[in-house]
């Protein structure tokens, strides 16, 4: 990414968080190109995927008709209109089994853990 996509504003911020200029000095035209490059470095690293983070359990499903939500945010796939299969425990935490829908599904065998031994 050229220099020329990094506006002047986002440069000088950049210059202060990383104590390249104080506060109000102006950004030396020699300081630019490495200004530029820790924006770069950092736009980077925001677009790569991230490893996968562990599952977690969710707080709370919602079920109010067609709208699912968990933990309070919709749920983002289509679900097919097939019965849910619903189990709720007395101290209130459950289950919630539903049918989702894809274009396209794919069954693969899990690589071996290479902790294992053979």
């Amino acid at each position: 990414m050229p220099l020329q996509q990094f506006t002047d504003s986002e440069l000088y911020t950049k210059a202060v968080q990383l104590g390249v200029i104080s506060k109000g000095d102006e950004l030396p035209r020699n300081q630019r190109s490495r200004v530029a490059a820790a924006l770069l470095e950092e736009r980077r690293t925001a677009e790569q995927p991230s490893t996968p983070t562990a599952p977690v359990c969710a707080k709370e499903i919602a079920v109010r008709g067609s709208e699912i939500t968990v933990d309070g945010k919709p749920f983002p796939w289509l679900v097919a209109q097939e019965p849910m299969d619903i189990r709720l425990a007395a101290d209130g935490s459950g289950t919630v089994r539903l049918t989702l829908l894809a274009e396209s599904v794919q069954v693969l065998k899990p690589q071996p853990d290479s902790t294992e031994s053979e």
